[in-house]
């Protein structure tokens, strides 16, 4: 399903649909999350990506055409050529990163064993990750859930002011 409705974020014509995929591609990517068990991830997914992104992509789509316009092949060149380039200093810069579950990084050597071995008698929690974050890290994760509710109330008073501004224009007060 994540496969389908990223072809459909690319394919689609219609602005509106293209959003609803995207908002649909980020919901299924927040439940994959849930099933890895990796919750906080899922939950920033849920809230940025299905809520306020696609919140603030309808937000332009008000504010812009409902249609994409066509391109020239020439003018996608350079889009292309700059991700092209992008992913390509990504890799680079991957290539020097310690080997996927490698003992030897410094997560791992340091405070992961008091981690793994005392979380379940201190918290009484399985879930390890779920215990770092939720106790361990919980004024981290407070300050997350803020920045996200902020941002969330951020995206509402913006969308308020600008369909007031737009009330006004359709009963010509401006």
């Amino acid at each position: 399903m994540l496969v389908i409705s990223a072809v459909g974020v690319v394919w689609v014509r219609h602005l509106f649909a293209a959003a609803m995929f995207s908002g649909i591609f980020s919901f299924l990517s927040a439940l994959l999350f849930v099933m890895l068990d990796a919750v906080d991830v899922a939950f920033t997914e849920a809230a940025v990506g299905a809520g306020v992104s696609t919140v603030l992509v309808l937000g332009t789509i008000v504010l812009t055409k409902r249609l994409e316009q066509e391109r020239k092949v020439k003018e996608n060149l350079r889009p292309l050529i700059l991700v092209i380039l992008t992913g390509m200093i990504l890799i680079y810069g991957s290539l020097d990163m310690p080997e996927f579950g490698s003992s030897n990084t410094p997560a791992q050597s340091h405070l992961g064993l008091t981690y793994l071995e005392s979380t379940p008698e201190q918290i009484g929690i399985p879930n390890v990750v779920t215990a770092v974050l939720a106790s361990y890290r919980g004024f981290d994760t407070l300050g997350e859930v803020a920045v996200v509710f902020t941002a969330g109330v951020g995206v509402l008073v913006l969308l308020g002011g600008f369909m007031r501004n737009r009330r006004r224009k359709d009963q010509g007060e401006l």
